[in-house]
């Protein structure tokens, strides 16, 4: 999925989330230096996403087609409390979506290797494609 429909699909499950309170794109928020993200307000407050697509394994941007993939849906899990911190709020959110086209959700700050300083997922898709979402 590319960054401009992952965001629109993103908007989307947002704003049908109880949780959330107010969902934008960045750039609706004052944020023309990142071309792709969203900015969504929860009880833990307001977080900016910067959204940035990988193409699927041997693709080419010229003349790809982002047809969706499916795949068994991941796992729902917990869904988001509108006091979760970001990265585990988006992450429910996502998961909770059970899209076929998404076949895992990687949280950046419970990986093995994870920074103190970095907060994020990635999502990876039944096409091999990836959408990196960091919390900015």
């Amino acid at each position: 999925m590319r960054p401009g429909r992952f965001q629109e699909f993103v908007i989307g499950l947002a704003k049908n989330s109880p949780t959330a309170t107010q969902v934008r794109t960045l750039a609706q928020a004052g944020d023309t230096e990142i071309p792709c993200g969203v900015a969504i307000t929860t009880g833990a407050g307001v977080s900016r996403w910067g959204i940035v697509g990988q193409l699927p394994d041997g693709a080419k941007h010229e003349g790809f087609d982002d047809a969706p993939v499916h795949g068994d849906p991941i796992a729902p899990g917990d869904a988001p409390q509108a006091t979760d911190a970001p990265e585990a709020w988006l992450a429910a959110l996502l998961a909770q979506s059970e899209s076929p086209e998404i076949a895992s959700i990687e949280r950046w700050s419970i990986r093995e290797d994870a920074r103190p300083d970095s907060f994020g997922v990635t999502v990876r898709f039944h096409n091999t494609a990836r959408v990196f979402m960091r919390l900015l």
